[in-house]
């Protein structure tokens, strides 16, 4: 009985010990997660809530004016679906050749004429109409801003300079052929240079006229854009 009493703890220590040792496990390190992708997509996210409802009134008035169509009225020009956005990037310059900023236009209308620094007759009759677009209204003329994009490396001649200059000139920038086709585009088969282009204060290009356009059906246009931005856009930059 004696040695029997004597092992008994003994072996009962022994098991525990061998149970102990089955239940026992290694405990790895777990893979650390990639915080900064988790943190770049939200980012992502918040940039397009905050554009969404940056741009929501701009949207929700051209819808009122060009989808809706109050009073049966239709726009002249092409309407661009949806509005394409100005690049940031636009590697623009100044007949000096400085750089200048894409984010500086913004913060009017504009009305863009492209063509070659030469200027054939078609890129004077644009420029001339330009100008008497927004001579013509009157006071919501401090609202557009009049653009000459040249894509080509010729230079105007100074009478042509001093023709769009005066007292609200036109803004004169280069920029490569193949940077501004990013940006705007013609009409299928046609060329860049037979449309003006309307550009909102946001930067986003939303309306194409017709080739050789009609000053008084364009004007309409413009005037209308003008209204419909009435209650977000302010007058100059």
């Amino acid at each position: 009985m004696s040695g029997s009493n004597s092992s008994g703890p003994a072996s009962a220590r022994s098991a525990d010990a061998e149970v102990a040792s089955a239940l026992s496990f290694t405990v790895h390190s777990m893979p650390t997660p990639d915080l900064s992708q988790q943190r770049a997509a939200s980012g992502r996210w918040k940039m397009l809530l905050v554009l969404g409802v940056c741009a929501a009134p701009v949207m929700a008035s051209y819808f009122t004016y060009f989808v809706i169509r109050p009073e049966g009225r239709t726009n002249y020009s092409e309407f661009v679906t949806p509005p394409r956005e100005m690049p940031a990037s636009l590697p623009l310059r100044d007949l000096a050749g400085q750089p200048v900023s894409a984010a500086g236009l913004q913060g009017q209308w504009l009305v863009v004429v492209t063509g070659g620094g030469a200027c054939d007759a078609r890129c004077e009759s644009h420029l001339v109409l330009q100008r008497q677009l927004v001579e013509t209204l009157g006071k919501e003329r401090h609202r557009v801003d009049k653009v000459w994009l040249i894509a080509d490396d010729a230079t105007p001649t100074p009478a042509l300079l001093q023709a769009i200059g005066g007292a609200q000139p036109t803004t004169v920038l280069r920029v490569s052929a193949a940077s501004l086709a990013q940006w705007l585009t013609p009409a299928t088969g046609g060329a860049l240079d037979e449309h003006l282009y309307l550009v909102d204060p946001m930067g986003l290009w939303m309306m194409r006229t017709p080739v050789n356009p009609d000053p008084a059906k364009l004007k309409r246009d413009l005037e209308r854009l003008l209204r419909a931005s009435k209650s977000w856009d302010q007058a100059g930059r």
